[in-house]
């Protein structure tokens, strides 16, 4: 087997999994921003580690048998986290699973120095591999942003990280309402420069409920309009490409080998233990959802053991059509013979593939580069009327 090549889900008994360990809490909210992350004066750092070992022993104890391929630190911020947190985690989920040879072991991280100050003992904690949060490479747009970091101090924690962790990605915003193509295109070969092996470049969305949604409500602004946006999503594609690091989902770009296993995960709908607040999981035909406040999930732990406020068993048709939906996101698309294609119109199909906004090549269906343009729609006429009607 290629060790460089990107594993795929294993479908036998003891499938793989991955592990989704959320941090709640942040430095401050960012006004785009709609994950759940709280700002709070004071952490107990030895409670939430308690606390979140209880709740990775319960989800341990319902997936038994499993190979871990992937733990993720995500949030909030959890750079946050105490290292010595960081640690105890992943040695605790090494004992509750057995591990892959090669796991991979991701954090998010936001570029302040604060943060990148404890990159080194991140990384011996455990953490093979950082996100990093830079979101722009304008000083301008991080104001209008609402980051804490400046484009200096992002550039300095990118150095470190990379000196640091085995493998670095970071993230970019673009499609904020002024910027200009030009501006992209620099900004983006730029970014490019900088060497690492995945990048994850995201157009500003305006999500309901933020501080942002809010102010164009207000008029403080428009939003890009549709047109210009996708103009920019082209520019995105031509200038990866370019670099050989083409899109293998709408949003991330990766050198060959060098995708995301954790996210893959996700995408080909395989099954994920969610800890922490407001974490989601999938266990087979089960959907987790832990409480989302952090107060509450601390309380729910304390009295039952575990964070989960609902397990629903999805049906097989919120199956087909939840794999259709994450698996249309992958460059490589879906398997003609999978759950997921159990979702799709064939009339649908037709005339999409016709239109030339879905590729049909032996055994796989996936978008081609106009279809990624027009997703969500897509997703919506291919699947069939019988699935949304059950």
């Amino acid at each position: 087997m290629d060790m460089n090549a990107t594993p795929p889900v294993d479908s036998g008994k003891t499938r793989d999994i991955a592990l989704y360990i959320h941090w709640p809490f942040c430095l401050s909210k960012c006004p785009y921003c709609d994950f759940n992350s709280h700002v709070r004066a004071d952490i107990d750092q030895a409670a939430w580690k308690t606390a979140l070992l209880a709740d990775l022993a319960h989800e341990a104890a319902e997936l038994p048998g499993r190979r871990l391929v992937s733990i993720f630190f995500g949030g909030g911020t959890p750079s946050l986290m105490a290292p010595e947190t960081v640690q105890a985690l992943i040695d605790a989920a090494s004992g509750h699973w057995k591990v892959a040879d090669v796991i991979e072991i991701t954090l998010e991280a936001n570029p302040t120095s604060v943060e990148a100050a404890r990159f080194g003992d991140l990384a011996h904690a455990g953490i093979n591999r950082v996100s990093l949060g830079l979101q722009s490479l304008d000083d301008e747009t991080l104001r209008f942003l609402g980051r804490e970091h400046s484009v200096g101090e992002g550039l300095a924690a990118l150095d470190i990280a990379q000196a640091v962790f085995d493998r670095v990605s970071f993230d970019l915003i673009y499609a904020t309402p002024e910027q200009s193509e030009p501006q992209w295109r620099d900004q983006l070969s730029r970014a490019i420069g900088f060497g690492t092996s995945h990048l994850s470049l995201y157009q500003l969305t305006i999500e309901p409920g933020t501080r942002f949604e809010s102010d164009v409500r207000k008029g403080a602004f428009a939003p890009m309009d549709d047109d210009r946006a996708a103009a920019l999503f082209e520019t995105t594609q031509e200038l990866t490409e370019g670099a050989a690091l083409p899109t293998y989902e709408i949003s991330n770009h990766a050198r060959l080998g060098e995708e995301s296993r954790h996210n893959l995960i996700y995408w080909r709908y395989g099954d994920y233990a969610g800890v922490g607040p407001g974490a989601h999981g999938r266990r087979g035909g089960m959907a987790t959802v832990r409480h989302r406040k952090p107060e509450n999930w601390l309380t729910a732990v304390e009295r039952n053991g575990h964070g989960m406020q609902r397990e629903d068993t999805l049906t097989d048709r919120e199956r087909a059509v939840e794999a259709l939906m994450m698996g249309l996101r992958l460059r490589e698309g879906i398997a003609r013979d999978s759950l997921a294609a159990r979702a799709i119109d064939e009339q649908a199909l037709k005339r999409l593939v016709s239109q030339g906004l879905l590729t049909v090549d032996g055994n796989r269906i996936a978008t081609s580069p106009q279809g990624r343009l027009v997703l969500n729609g897509l997703i919506a006429e291919l699947v069939s009327e019988d699935m949304l009607a059950a």
